[in-house]
């Protein structure tokens, strides 16, 4: 599961804070110049996606465009990942997607936030990190909040909000997310 203790902040006006916004216009450019593709472009989706992550990923990768991300070096992600189209990836936190991992439409996967206290709301950022585990399935129009892992072979229903972790081998659904049956690959 991912740690609670992993909990990152960054405050305003410090030399992190100064860091994130340029690794924003950073990760921005790379996204807009991944959204000029098709999906036929998927060898440069690939390098572009690769640049903005700071690692190559595999040949076995597909993301279709458009993409949105407003970070990227926090981001790893296995071999044979599927990725459609218009998702959002925030990986301040630290974002980890395993081998075998589809992802659907619509799909907002996001590390980091806004303390809930109004009072410091504005103070800066708060990043968790988010573990996807092997074959897991995330069906379209999810969102996962940060400090959260979805375990191996899992699925998560379309329109689900994933606010804690997600035991291997269930099905889980609504908002917040829930447990609603195991998966028996009988």
């Amino acid at each position: 599961m991912a740690n609670e203790g992993d909990i990152k902040r960054i405050h305003r006006g410090t030399p992190e804070s100064a860091a994130m916004a340029a690794n924003v216009r950073r990760a921005m450019a790379i996204t807009a110049s991944i959204n000029r593709l098709t999906y036929d472009d998927a060898g440069e989706v690939r390098a572009l996606f690769s640049d903005l992550i700071g690692r190559k990923v595999d040949d076995s990768f597909v993301l279709i465009p458009p993409f949105y991300s407003a970070d990227g070096d926090g981001i790893q992600v296995g071999r044979n990942v599927f990725v459609n189209q218009n998702c959002t990836f925030y990986g301040l936190g630290g974002l980890y997607i395993a081998d075998d991992v589809m992802i659907g439409p619509n799909v907002s996967i996001l590390t980091s936030g806004h303390p809930i206290a109004a009072s410091d709301r504005r103070d800066g950022v708060i990043a968790k990190p988010i573990v996807i585990e092997r074959n897991v399935w995330i069906a379209a129009g999810v969102t996962i909040i940060g400090g959260v892992t979805i375990g191996e072979n899992a699925v998560v229903a379309a329109g689900s909000v994933v606010t804690k972790g997600v035991p291997a081998n269930t099905l889980v659904g609504g908002n917040p997310a829930r447990v609603i049956r195991s998966i028996d690959e009988g």
